[in-house]
């Protein structure tokens, strides 16, 4: 079965061509661009899979400051000058309480040292590899790793592939941002999420991108107010 090439975050035109499209899906969407302005994606294409999937286990369910602690102490406990990336050799063959040290859980812990293993063993493919996958077929292939979901992969493919298509409807900003514009009062299942996304094509991850900011709209409290209502009558 053949795939479609993804669209690639490749030029400040293919953004302005994005945020143009998204203009003309209605004038919730026009307000959101006005209001948030500038599409200031800013992307990580250097890393390899296995570091920006390590990465995103280092953030997940956690703040962004909590975060950026771990990566930190991850850094400072494995390389000499704490700025470069530990190897996948390097993980693997450290200790899990090593981990644990610079703030992984053990669940975290486990699932960096899967990543790193599956780098040595083929599993986790290089970025030269990465670049010529479809992004169903990636998150088909790394979300075999326990401790990486759907969301974490897209997360990559976002940030690491530059991928322009990819909406994470598991995430719950995302999720609420679709609700906020298109008026819901209550979150939908995620096939009927999809459906809303469908207009944003071929250019998803730049409405991802504002929708991520919808909770800066001057209304957007009037909607968290209606959606926690809607839930308690529920």
């Amino acid at each position: 079965m053949s795939h479609p090439q993804p669209v690639l975050w490749n030029s400040a035109q293919s953004v302005h061509l994005a945020c143009e499209h998204l203009r003309t899906l209605g004038p919730r969407w026009q307000a959101l661009l006005d209001h948030i302005g500038e599409c200031q994606h800013q992307t990580h294409p250097h890393r390899e899979p296995y570091e920006a999937l390590m990465r995103a286990v280092a953030y997940q369910q956690l703040t962004t400051r909590a975060g950026d602690a771990m990566i930190r102490r991850l850094l400072d406990a494995f390389s000499p000058d704490g700025q470069v990336f530990p190897s996948a050799e390097q993980i693997a063959a450290s200790e899990k309480d090593a981990l644990r040290q610079c703030g992984f859980s053990t669940r975290k812990a486990e699932t960096l040292h899967l990543i790193a293993q599956g780098a040595r063993d083929g599993l986790v493919p290089t970025r030269e590899q990465a670049l010529t996958m479809d992004d169903d077929t990636l998150i088909e292939r790394l979300s075999t790793l326990k401790g990486i979901g759907r969301w974490t992969v897209e997360m990559y493919l976002i940030y690491g592939l530059e991928r322009m298509d990819i909406m994470p409807l598991d995430d719950l900003g995302i999720r609420l941002g679709l609700c906020y514009l298109h008026q819901r009062d209550a979150i939908p299942l995620r096939r009927e999420l999809a459906e809303l996304s469908l207009p944003c094509q071929p250019f998803r991850t730049v409405a991802a991108w504002y929708l991520w900011r919808s909770p800066m709209m001057p209304d957007y409290a009037d909607f968290k107010s209606r959606l926690k209502t809607s839930n308690r009558k529920g």
